[in-house]
């Protein structure tokens, strides 16, 4: 049996409430990583999340220097000692990692660890990492064990709620956004085809051909503002699909924007295993701009769409035969400033890459966490 001294205690206490204070997933993660170094006194804390693949798709740590994580070069995927724990999720404790029958080596650059104490974290009966520790002063013993196993316990709750809160949060948003489009089609639109309505009839009775024509002309501007609030009720409600269902929701929309100009489209998902609704909210809008512009400005004969996961990033590619265009030159109005700023706000990358005979490729990678 492992007993905690009143201070263990005490501190998993305190950590019990601080981790389940936390809202963010990402702020759960490191809050735990702070309070297992601060209870354990180990000189190297870390918490692996583990992807689809069995390897580590986020990796926390503390205690290497600047210059230990730049030689080594990049987190550990999960071999060797890692790798057992990944597979055999069952704690590892051991005085001396070199005599550990899975031991593989340090890679070049890495510090020369000793003793090691790793701890599945389970989210239900899944497990969703690991706790791995290392060179503790006077070694690890059965205590440390059992303290971290409660901690583990502690951070897999704290990550279930925090999955439970991202869940609500989007079905708020998606029910946000069809009360939005429900009005606009009531109340907006209808208003708005009563208006051309009104106006169509004045056109047709009035003798004044200078004013038939204007009105003829707002009446223009009227259908095509339905027109373009008919989008963007398309895209409020659209979310709502996207989240089950992210590659057909793709494909309806790219349909919708270049099927009537007699262009032929490709589009592939892949590994988007619920990302945050916000996120790929971004994502849909990204894919709806450029694919608008090379509906409307490339003079495209093929769009390809592509929208994959990668890690903590969403990359999202589109790609025309168009005509294409410098970048460095090209007028504001073709929407690349909209692009702009959606991915500036929410820190990602865009690559524009076009020249002109050879196409353009957009490329815009949207973190997710």
């Amino acid at each position: 049996m492992n007993r905690f001294s009143v201070e263990q205690f005490g501190a998993l206490v305190e950590a019990a409430a601080s981790v389940a204070a936390e809202a963010e997933l990402n702020r759960v993660l490191k809050r735990a990583i702070d309070i297992a170094k601060e209870t354990i006194g180990a000189t190297y804390v870390a918490l692996g999340v583990l992807g689809e693949h069995g390897s580590h798709s986020q990796f926390i740590h503390l205690g290497m220097s600047e210059e230990e994580v730049v030689a080594v070069g990049h987190p550990p995927v999960g071999k060797g000692v890692l790798g057992t724990l990944i597979k055999d999720p069952h704690p590892i404790l051991t005085d001396n990692l070199r005599e550990h029958p899975d031991f593989t080596g340090f890679p070049p650059g890495h510090p020369a660890m000793k003793n090691f104490l790793g701890v599945p974290i389970k989210v239900g009966e899944s497990v969703f990492g690991n706790f791995y520790l290392a060179d503790k002063p006077g070694g690890f013993d059965s205590a440390d064990q059992g303290v971290m196993e409660a901690l583990a316990a502690v951070v897999g709750s704290a990550v279930s709620g925090a999955r439970l809160r991202e869940r609500l949060t989007a079905l708020a948003v998606v029910e946000d956004r069809e009360r939005i489009a429900r009005d606009l089609h009531d109340a907006v639109i209808q208003d708005l085809f009563a208006v051309g309505l009104g106006l169509q009839a004045i056109s047709m009775s009035a003798a004044d051909s200078e004013l038939s024509e204007k009105l003829d002309d707002a009446i223009t501007r009227i259908d095509e503002s339905i027109a373009a609030l008919r989008t963007v009720i398309f895209d409020l409600r659209s979310l709502g699909t996207a989240l089950s269902d992210p590659e057909r929701t793709l494909k309806r929309m790219v349909d919708r924007l270049v099927s009537d100009r007699g262009i032929r489209y490709l589009v592939s998902a892949a590994d988007l295993d619920s990302p945050p609704p916000d996120r790929l909210d971004d994502a849909f809008q990204v894919v709806r701009e450029s694919v608008s512009n090379a509906a409307r400005h490339s003079g495209a004969k093929t769009v390809s769409v592509t929208m994959i996961r990668k890690g903590h990033e969403l990359v999202c590619t589109v790609e025309d035969d168009g005509q294409g265009f410098d970048p460095s030159r090209v007028a504001r109005g073709m929407g690349l400033d909209n692009l702009e700023s959606r991915i500036a706000r929410i820190s990602g990358r865009l690559e524009i890459d076009s020249r002109i005979g050879e196409g353009t490729t957009v490329t815009a990678t949207i973190p997710l966490r």
